[in-house]
């Protein structure tokens, strides 16, 4: 977590973890963390992340200025996640944004949102003209009962067309209990299929009741992994920190 104090009637931002980054394998691109009002779905059995949240908006921006101003725009390729959905982001951290993209060059601008939020994401593309928007899905599995009964993720349709309609990048989850070789590649080629990009993270354990399955991670990193991990289109992150911001 990140507290502000204030000194002199300005703000004092102390980050206790990494908002900023360049990641220079497969595609190069910038990446920040920033923070916004926390995730409002907040049902997702496996998750706290919603625990780097505020609901000081000034405290967001000063926050989040910090952090954006770090940006180079080297790549011209920039992605922003927050612990939540973009729409989640208080209205000056996003109008910064805007105006960081002109500065900098950014010409494609990755996003995550929930599900919930996809009939708002053609209307955010028109906020952002000239820029390419790449919105990713926390999707975690194409299993239909371990994504809705267990993970609970409220994403209430299966066909992978309607999922990717609005999404061209998705999340992946595996290393939990029932997951199987068939499962896991099953999840990665058909996320191949729907989506432009996918990203396969590890189960860490967490403060949540969900805990990694052992047995299952070392199925991955033994018989996936090597299959996979020069695959362009395809990040892993066998760490949630492999990305180089969070704590």
């Amino acid at each position: 977590m990140c507290p502000e104090a204030s000194l002199g009637g300005a703000f004092f931002v102390q980050t206790f973890m990494e908002r900023y980054n360049r990641i220079l394998e497969k595609r190069k691109r910038e990446i920040v963390l920033l923070r916004g009002s926390g995730c409002v779905y907040r049902k997702c059995s496996f998750c706290d992340y919603h625990t780097d949240s505020s609901s000081d908006k000034e405290a967001n921006f000063a926050l989040n200025r910090q952090v954006l101003d770090r940006v180079t725009g080297e790549f011209g390729d920039l992605e922003i996640i927050n612990s939540g959905s973009v729409f989640e982001l208080d209205p000056d951290t996003m109008e910064y944004i805007r105006q960081l993209c002109r500065r900098k060059g950014i010409q494609v601008l990755h996003f995550e949102s929930h599900y919930l939020y996809r009939d708002r994401i053609p209307g955010l593309r028109r906020e952002f003209p000239g820029v390419e928007l790449k919105m990713k899905l926390g999707l975690e599995t194409f299993d239909f009962h371990l994504r809705e009964r267990v993970l609970r993720k409220g994403i209430p349709v299966e066909d992978p067309r309607e999922i990717s309609r609005e999404f061209q990048e998705a999340n992946f989850l595996f290393g939990l209990k029932g997951q199987t070789f068939q499962s896991m590649e099953r999840d990665i080629q058909l996320g191949l299929e729907a989506f432009e990009r996918i990203c396969v993270n590890i189960m860490c354990r967490n403060s949540t009741g969900i805990r990694p399955d052992n047995s299952v991670v070392s199925l991955f990193m033994e018989e996936l992994y090597p299959r996979y991990r020069q695959e362009e289109r395809m990040d892993i992150l066998v760490e949630n920190t492999d990305f180089g911001v969070g704590d």
